[in-house]
């Protein structure tokens, strides 16, 4: 019997697509395919190589009426947002223009008599792991920056959005990419490990569980392939007592409740200046009652579905358990209650929070924020630090100068001020402790998919 890969959409609890999963011989195929692509692909001029990833993007964007509505029914996001393309364009084209000068040789002409530099070249196959929350950024971050550098690329989606992955692969094909150069394959969890181990991959980049990285690193160990993981995430904001609390309070609803919460930089705690708190907690709930829960396919809904039932049923655990050590819920609760197993889930504030409950400690990833009132910089710093995972961490002050010393403070990979969830390509996206290694996006994450080789060359 031929095993398959069923999407369960949220929506409805009904099957929307169901794949076959490749066989042992069809993963072998892709992978000699791969190999034998990347060795011409290594002779193409980066700018030309930039054309074909150009052509590639314009043939995904173009798809995006279709894409739009798919996300909805496999991941719960709803219609109104349209999807990713804006910062899917912006991330793609930005790795584009980038590619020379980040992949050029760094020459050094210090010794008379000899002609030396440090060359990049690629690492071979690159294998991409994507999650199912941002189906299309997440695989994008290391799909077209890979490819620019000279390698090729083999997509594992995650079985939530395996649309995803043919929706690339097609666009792929479009922009007239050589024969082998990306695949999207449909793997089990235990075929992807085995790929992992094979010895045949030189760089996986993975974005999902601590859990999940964990049998990454084990599974490619001894292998010597490099890997790029981003993992778990609680990522804080702090307000100061000189915020603009009217953007900072717009600003930060929209990144805890953004996708259902389920962002890898959303907000999943908020300390504030105990000198704002009240005027603060009083604006965010009121704003946070607009962002309303409905079918995703319907234009008007905000909140859509989480992307399965057990996942909005961690959050309504960590909820319960912090109600039960004296937390109070602001919004939805009583209603949410009596949706147990349903991955429709209203967004909820909560205060009175503290760090022995595990909705401040722990990664949600749905919409529930808890917001806990401070008596100064210190500890806010010490309270962002109290966590195992480190991605983002978001200081809202006019005074920048603070920010940058509070933010040198904290321990995480990206310090943000006055804004929070976005990812700038100009920038390396990476994280510390259990948010895992390895950096994606700017001229970073071209040194991380792609090997130095040094040339010294003496004159006779």
């Amino acid at each position: 019997m031929t095993d398959t890969v069923k999407i369960v959409s949220p929506i409805d609890g009904r099957v929307y697509a169901e794949r076959k999963v490749a066989s042992g011989g069809e993963i072998e195929a892709a992978v000699a395919r791969a190999r034998h692509a990347r060795a011409g692909w290594g002779e193409v001029a980066v700018q030309e190589r930039g054309k074909y990833l150009d052509r590639f993007v314009d043939a995904l964007l173009a798809r995006n009426d279709e894409i739009v509505p798919e996300l909805a029914w496999q991941m719960g996001r709803p219609v109104r947002f349209g999807g990713e393309k804006r910062p899917l364009e912006e991330r793609a084209r930005h790795m584009i223009a980038i590619a020379e000068e980040a992949l050029k040789p760094a020459v050094k002409t210090d010794r008379p008599g000899f002609r030396r530099w440090i060359a990049r070249e690629p690492l071979g196959t690159v294998m991409v792991i994507a999650p199912w929350n941002y189906p299309y950024l997440t695989a994008i971050n290391t799909i077209v920056p890979a490819l620019m550098a000279g390698n090729a690329v083999i997509l594992k989606h995650a079985s939530q959005t395996l649309l995803a992955g043919e929706r690339i692969a097609e666009a792929m094909k479009a922009a007239g990419l050589p024969d082998g150069l990306f695949q999207n394959l449909v793997l089990s969890h235990a075929d992807t490990e085995k790929l992992v181990g094979s010895g045949h991959i030189d760089h996986i980049n993975f974005t999902g569980s601590v859990e999940g990285g964990r049998r990454i690193e084990k599974a490619a160990a001894g292998t010597f392939a490099t890997l790029g993981l981003e993992l778990g995430g609680k990522d804080p904001a702090y307000v100061r007592p000189d915020a603009k609390l009217d953007h900072s309070i717009e600003n930060l609803v929209d990144g805890a409740f953004y996708n259902s919460g389920q962002c890898c930089c959303g907000i999943e705690r908020i300390y504030v200046h105990a000198d704002v708190y009240d005027e603060f907690v009083g604006g965010f709930v009121e704003s946070a009652r607009g962002w309303t829960l409905g079918n995703p396919l319907d234009q008007e809904t905000i909140v859509g579905p989480m992307a399965q039932g057990r996942l909005a049923d961690v959050v309504r655990e960590q909820t319960t358990e912090a109600l039960r050590k004296g937390a109070r819920a602001h919004l939805n609760w009583k209603h949410d209650l009596d949706e147990e197993s349903s991955p429709y889930l209203a967004p909820e504030v909560l205060t009175n929070v503290n760090h022995q409950m595990s909705v401040m400690r722990e990664e949600s990833f749905g919409p529930v924020v808890g917001i806990m009132k401070v008596a100064d910089d210190d500890e806010a710093v010490t309270l962002m630090n109290d966590s195992p995972y480190g991605l983002t961490a978001s200081i809202w002050t006019e005074d920048l100068d603070a920010a940058a010393s509070i933010g040198a403070r904290v321990e995480t990979g990206t310090v943000f001020a006055n804004r929070c969830d976005y990812v700038d390509p100009g920038l390396v996206w990476t994280g510390v402790k259990d948010t895992g290694k390895g950096g994606s996006l700017s001229e970073v994450g071209y040194a991380n998919l792609t090997q130095p080789k040094s040339y010294h060359l003496k004159e006779v």
